[in-house]
């Protein structure tokens, strides 16, 4: 058997948080804002929305600068940040926080879950402050396509927590399909094997909403946490674990992986907007009427020409499917838990999850000895926290950070492209980017912007 070498970092995909949203009738504060070019000496006053899972991580990767303010709605699982950082300022509420503290506050961390990354990410740069937040960068296409128009409208320094996006590995990928080094690109194929393996939520059922009204735990406040989404009664399955397999709050195994495993791929192929997109999977009958996503799904894109690069199909696996083996790679060949095949007409590059962790050429017959081309592309200095850290100095010098919403947001649109098929299963959309339109469906078009909770619009 052949054992490709994928490394994967440690991933934990839950955050346990919600807050509550700005309106549209805010008024940005402004009272401190960093400008975008300060001296690198200086140190950013930074806040944080949702501490319990990733933002916990990410606030530590941060602690080079003032951690001046903490916010969750879970203030029991929250609590061992708080005790942390026991000089900042604690919130429960974000619109508190920033109206209490707003003027200490330069940038903000959000690490909330999904159905939340968009209307805390517009609180933020609505009053001037930096944003760094957790993938996927919103719960639904339209989110996206608003919060990436506000950010660059506002100025302010962005990135979104697709942390290998700040790897060497991407970048050298790039360079080698820039260079030609495996041929002409046409195909290319990633795979996850969630919801059903890896964790947290690897024992996520399939079901319907949950009947048992246990009482909500001291310290969390369940309409925050709602937030935007539908009301429904607590219950133990949403927070702090399975969130993600569920419609309202998660965007299920393609949105959790697909910004770090498809990355690779959309930045280096230039891929852009999708032409067409269609999906199949587990569920039976009509899974727009379902609570949850799939246990496993394959999703189709086709993307057009750009400009001298070819036509590409690109295909997602998630619940353990894998792809079938390429001619260029022995039969017995073990594809690994996450990863994607480029696959070129000279050669085929495999990588990991996280940034093409591990990424490889193939044939080994063909590639012994190669040498890579010139690094035409800079590189971010290695070390834990180098994607908060590239953050922080864009905060700073003012430069865009390497996964900038500008960045981030079209990858993300791509990727909720196709949690959207899976919700339309068995349909080709046919998908006009420019105009965030699915020309074809006007049922798939009511999920590109879905009703929310009234008074939590962007």
């Amino acid at each position: 058997m052949h054992h490709p070498e994928l490394t994967r970092r440690a991933f934990l995909a839950v955050s346990t948080t919600a807050a509550l949203a700005a309106c549209t009738t805010m008024k940005p504060n402004t009272a401190r804002v960093v400008p975008g070019r300060v001296s690198p000496n200086a140190r950013l006053n930074i806040a944080a929305v949702g501490i319990g899972g990733m933002g916990s991580g990410n606030i530590d990767r941060c602690s080079t600068e003032n951690i001046v303010a903490l916010c969750d709605v879970d203030s029991g699982h929250a609590a061992p940040v708080f005790e942390k950082y026991k000089s900042a300022r604690r919130f429960t509420d974000f619109r508190e926080m920033f109206d209490a503290a707003g003027n200490e506050i330069d940038a903000v961390v959000i690490a909330t879950p999904d159905h939340t990354h968009a209307v805390a990410s517009m609180a933020a740069i609505q009053r001037g402050k930096h944003v760094f937040c957790q993938k996927p960068l919103a719960h639904s296409i339209h989110e996206v396509r608003v919060v990436t128009e506000a950010a660059r409208a506002a100025g302010v320094q962005t990135q979104m927590g697709n942390q290998g996006h700040s790897s060497d590995s991407i970048r050298l990928v790039k360079e080698w399909i820039q260079a030609g080094t495996i041929g002409e690109v046409r195909e290319v194929h990633a795979w996850s094997d969630r919801p059903v393996g890896g964790d947290p939520w690897s024992d996520f059922p399939m079901m319907a909403r949950p009947t048992e009204l246990p009482a909500v735990p001291e310290g969390l406040n369940w309409d925050l946490w709602i937030g935007p989404a539908p009301m429904r009664p607590y219950h133990p399955i949403y927070h702090p674990m399975s969130w993600r397999g569920f419609y309202d709050f998660g965007t299920g195994p393609l949105g959790d992986m697909g910004c770090h495993i498809l990355d690779p791929a959309f930045y280096a192929l230039d891929l852009g907007h999708p032409a067409q997109v269609q999906a199949s999977t587990t569920h039976k009958g009509d899974a727009s009427s379902l609570e949850t996503y799939p246990r496993a799904s394959v999703v189709r894109y086709h993307f057009p020409a750009r400009g001298a690069m070819a036509p590409v199909d690109l295909t997602w696996y998630d619940g353990r499917l894998l792809p079938p083996i390429p001619e260029m790679l022995p039969g017995d060949f073990e594809l690994g838990t996450n990863g994607a095949l480029i696959v070129g007409s000279e050669g085929i590059i495999l990588h990991g999850s996280h940034g093409a962790g591990g990424a490889r050429l193939y044939p080994e017959s063909k590639f012994k000895g190669h040498t890579d081309p010139p690094k035409t592309i800079a590189r971010i200095p290695q070390h834990d926290g180098a994607h908060e850290q590239d953050w922080i100095r864009a905060c700073k010098d003012g430069q865009a950070a390497s996964s900038s919403f500008e960045y981030g947001g079209p990858l993300t649109e791509m990727v909720l492209l196709g949690v959207l098929a899976i919700r339309m299963k068995d349909q080709r959309l046919d998908w006009d980017g420019e105009a965030m339109r699915v020309s074809n469906n006007e049922e798939a078009n009511r999920l590109v912007n879905p009703p929310v909770r009234a008074g939590w619009d962007l």
